[in-house]
């Protein structure tokens, strides 16, 4: 999958996205193909300037639409035309595990990322064809939401994450938070791990985290229930769980 981030601080990208499951995916040759881009690259005057006052006047600096539209336009030419060009941006949709997927799905995606007051609104109109927001907060600049956004669809990817039962069981892929983990030692101070997890029985070790993992979501994200998947023993975990109440 092609990948094209267009920021005015490409380092800082490539540093976020250089480690992990990411960071080895899209070396030479690798599953994911990205390449970052530098706005000012696509500037005019020898400032190499990318923002400019705002018309009407108010406080901060505006990004200007021609450097965006330059950059898709290599893009074009030299990566090909993408399926998705998003804009990162407290304006847009929320992000969300199901938009991962779907963006998972596509060949080739575009990133946006703006910075200063924002970006002029032709950006929005003429190059961008989703915005995508990371959270209810504002940041910076784009540069890490395109980070989040790339290493969510990123591990999506068949072949990126080699366990793909791992992929299968993260939280929010069924709209259930995941079940508490535990490794060695068993024992640290007085807490210890549950017996279960060391029972050796394995259907009711399967049981214990399905329970657990429905008893975490309804403390923690108890909204994410209504649109869960449950299956039979989820069921009546939540059933109990409720009863308990």
């Amino acid at each position: 999958m092609k990948f094209d981030i267009v920021t005015i601080f490409p380092d800082m990208v490539r540093a976020l996205l250089s480690e992990g499951v990411v960071g080895r995916a899209s070396g030479h040759g690798g599953i994911l193909d990205i390449e970052v881009h530098d706005l000012r690259s696509f500037t005019t005057d020898r400032h190499r300037t990318v923002d400019d006052v705002p018309y009407g006047g108010g406080p901060g600096m505006v990004m200007k639409p021609e450097p965006f539209v330059r950059a898709l336009e290599k893009i074009h030419k030299t990566r090909g035309v993408p399926d998705e060009v998003v804009l990162t941006s407290p304006q847009g949709v929320l992000f969300s595990h199901p938009e991962a997927v779907r963006l998972s799905g596509l060949r080739h995606l575009v990133l946006l990322c703006g910075r200063y007051k924002g970006v002029d609104e032709r950006v929005r109109e003429e190059v961008a064809t989703k915005e995508i927001s990371v959270g209810n907060y504002v940041l910076s600049g784009g540069e890490t939401p395109a980070a989040v956004i790339l290493e969510a669809v990123g591990r999506l990817v068949p072949g990126v994450v080699g366990d793909i039962e791992s992929i299968s069981s993260d939280s929010f892929s069924r709209n259930l938070l995941d079940h508490p983990h535990y490794t060695r030692p068993a024992i640290l101070g007085v807490r210890r791990v549950p017996d279960v997890l060391v029972s050796g029985n394995h259907a009711e070790i399967r049981r214990w985290r399905k329970r657990e993992a429905i008893r975490r979501t309804m403390k923690q994200r108890p909204d994410l229930l209504a649109q869960a998947a449950l299956d039979s023993e989820e069921q009546d975990a939540l059933k109990e769980l409720q009863q308990l109440q």
